[in-house]
């Protein structure tokens, strides 16, 4: 090519850094423009008072994804960052008994078998199916830009398209094979990061349980933004220029083409745009009116994954009976549930998850001190978000953790930050504050999603949670690389 093909990528998340590398890889003059002052979007990190803290992801889920990601630039996860996997994988507290989830299969097993007499056989059927969606939901599925229905005619997926279980629900899947509600509740756990209820997730989605399971969980040192700093270095590397401290505030079009995204102070000349900063946002705020491909009703038509409340607690002590990752299922789900998808209201007591990093990782955290992330799954566009309110429910996890974990938490703390939908807003424009994205429903799946492509402009596309393949670290990776891989195929051929 005589003139190198120019590339503005808007958001720096894992989607946005994933498209960059893959456009920059292919020869083409990349731009990023970020509006924070690092990259990573929602996986950003931040320290104070020598507590460090990831802002969001905080599992380490589906090393393969992270493998076949830097492979595709002849790297490995690490040459940037060293890994290692948690035994036990996490812990799950129910009303009467807590649960540690061994790395170990057999261990795995041995649990089972002790909760339920005949379920480690049952446990074995449920994860060889859930390792055959994983392989073709992987392979077949997920690498597909979504774009027509053709792509999806496969005679491997036709194949096996019952043991896909599109049409069944989570809940039901698991419910065929377990009885035991703790057992239950431990298998559908991993959808919650799919963002929504057991009962209308498919089952072809069991195929995280495979990930869980059978593929384990890890932390990288120093915490998840290792990865974004990984991706970072490599774009780098590959001659893609970064824009930090710089908003994207419209995408200037001529003749249903993209020409330029114009900032405060500049104006960025494009042969393509990617939006890789929320999507909704970039349709709404940077585009005018006839060049929006969904309408309001569209948007408000679609099913969110949860918002949700987080503290970032540093203490000064260490604490004991906890694990690296914690999950709280010590009160009723289903009433929480309601008040998430059902009628969305603040939840009265609500089940939460905590990640305490320095349990594993010393540098996140002084010396004798400990470093605690607290996650309460909210509905979207709750009212009366109030300082009052976070310190009404910060009261309410501390209490149920220090009662659970047998020692006093409250008094120890010495740093403690909020964030909730107010700031998923303001911070990353997210659609009414959700925190991941679009459920994955049966009706939001596949090509059923938000398009990666424009439709009223010929060269702008869209990469991240809010279209394919879905919400999720690895999909964020897959994301970039499926637009990059069209934009080749129809812009820069």
């Amino acid at each position: 090519m005589a003139l190198m093909n120019r590339a503005v990528v808007i958001g720096s998340g894992f989607a946005g850094l994933s498209a960059a590398c893959f456009l920059a890889k292919g020869g083409a003059k990349v731009t990023v423009l970020e509006k924070h002052s690092i990259p990573g979007g929602r996986a950003r990190q931040f320290s104070q008072d020598g507590f460090t803290f990831d802002m969001g992801p905080s599992w380490y889920w589906m090393p393969d994804a992270f493998e076949r990601f830097f492979e595709k630039f002849g790297k490995t996860p690490a040459d940037y960052y060293a890994l290692k996997r948690l035994d036990p994988s996490y812990t799950v507290f129910y009303d009467k008994s807590a649960i540690d989830i061994p790395a170990d299969y057999k261990k795995l097993q041995e649990l089972f078998e002790s909760i339920e007499s005949g379920s480690s056989i049952k446990l074995d059927r449920f994860l060889e199916g859930a390792a055959y969606k994983y392989k073709v939901g992987m392979q077949k599925l997920v690498y597909k830009p979504g774009l027509s229905v053709w792509e999806f005619m496969d005679a491997e997926v036709f194949k096996g398209l019952f043991k896909l279980d599109l049409f069944s629900s989570m809940k039901t899947h698991i419910g065929n094979y377990f009885k035991d509600e703790r057992l239950r509740q431990l298998l559908e756990f991993p959808v919650l990061f799919l963002g929504a209820l057991p009962e209308k997730t498919p089952a072809l989605y069991s195929l995280m349980n495979y990930a869980d399971i059978c593929l384990g969980t890890w932390y990288p040192d120093g915490g998840m933004y290792k990865i974004v700093d990984g991706m970072y270095q490599l774009a780098i590397s590959l001659g893609v220029e970064f824009q930090f401290n710089t908003e994207a505030l419209h995408i200037a079009v001529n003749n249903k083409k993209a020409v330029a995204v114009q900032t405060e102070s500049q104006s960025f000349p494009a042969d393509v745009v990617v939006g890789a900063a929320d999507y909704h946002y970039v349709e709404t705020a940077l585009l005018s009116p006839e060049y929006q491909s969904y309408s309001a009703s569209y948007w408000d038509s679609r099913d969110l994954a949860p918002s949700s409340l987080i503290f970032y607690l540093g203490l000064n002590k260490k604490l004991t009976n906890i694990q690296h990752h914690s999950l709280f299922f010590d009160v009723s789900f289903d009433t929480h549930a309601k008040a998430i998808y059902g009628n969305p209201q603040w939840p009265e007591n609500p089940l939460f998850y905590v990640s305490c990093t320095s349990l594993t990782d010393s540098s996140v955290a002084p010396q004798g001190c400990e470093n605690l992330f607290i996650l309460i799954p909210l509905a979207t566009n709750l009212a009366d978000d109030t300082p009052e309110r976070r310190a009404d429910y910060l009261d309410l996890v501390i209490e149920r953790m220090e009662l659970r974990l047998d020692q006093k938490i409250k008094n120890s703390i010495i740093f403690q930050k909020s964030f909730a939908g107010t700031e998923f807003k303001s911070e990353y424009h997210a659609f009414k504050g959700n925190a991941y994205g679009l459920s994955n429903t049966l009706m939001q799946t596949a090509n059923l999603k938000p398009s990666i492509k424009s439709s009223k402009i010929t060269n702008l596309y869209y990469a991240g949670q809010l279209t394919l393949p879905g919400p999720g670290v690895p999909p964020a990776l897959v994301s970039g690389e499926l637009v990059a891989t069209q934009i080749f195929k129809e812009q820069f051929s």
